[in-house]
This record gives C-alpha cells, structure tokens and sequence, in this order.
C-alpha cells in the first residue's frame, strides 16, 4: 500500500543512504583509496582556488568514481547472496563491474591532470 509524502519517511531514506555510503567505506578498500583520494583533491583544490568550473568538473568526475564504486560494492554483496559457491559467470560479472569502477577512475585522473597541471606548472615555474 502506497502512502503520501512523509518527511519521517525522507528522513529514514537519508539514514539508509548513509548507512549504506558508510558501509561501502568500511567494507571495500579501494573506497578507502577513494577516499584519501577525494580528500587530496579536495584540499588541492582548495588550496589552488578553483574556478566554479573547475569544481564542476572534478565534483563530477569524484561523483562518477564515488557511484561507480558504491554501484560495484552492492552488485557484489547481491552476487555472493545469489551465489554463495564459486561460479564463473558470478566472477566474470564481478570482473566487469570493478572495470566500470577503474574506468571512472582513470577519467577522473584525467580531469584531474588537465584542471591541476597548469596550477601546478605555474607554482613550479614550467607555465608561462
């Protein structure tokens, strides 16, 4: 039975996301890379004074990672449910979907590269 807007129950969806975001972070250890990584980057940005665009692309870029992530995490908790024994199809799925993870992380170095490197050149004396 569906019901009308609640905010209790908004309120309790925010607390799942977040229980959920907590335990992709305790469970996976490339979260926690993910996270040391959107902290330097953070603090980088910070640090350069990004631009509003700037931001814009290295926000989307750590959200395509962050997703990305989260994603792989709750298709693999899903997969060791559906099949707790070893099955070739369950690896080779598993395998796939740590590639969208690595892909989303080589573009977000990428975005990163091209947004710090002129502020990193400038700072080392290389950009004119």
């Amino acid at each position: 039975m569906k019901t009308g807007f609640s905010w209790t129950s908004r309120a309790r969806s925010f607390r799942y996301a977040f229980r959920g975001i907590g335990l992709m972070i305790g469970s996976q250890h490339n979260a926690w890379l993910h996270a040391v990584a959107t902290a330097g980057v953070v603090v980088a940005g910070l640090v350069f004074r990004l631009g509003p665009m700037e931001w814009c692309a290295i926000i989307l870029a750590m959200a395509a990672v962050w997703t990305a992530e989260a994603l792989n995490t709750a298709f693999e908790f899903l997969a060791d449910v559906a099949s707790p024994e070893f099955h070739p199809l369950v690896e080779r799925s598993k395998d796939v979907a740590a590639g969208a993870v690595l892909i989303s992380a080589m573009a977000a170095a990428v975005v990163g590269m091209l947004i710090f490197y002129p502020h990193f050149a400038r700072l080392g004396g290389w950009w004119t």
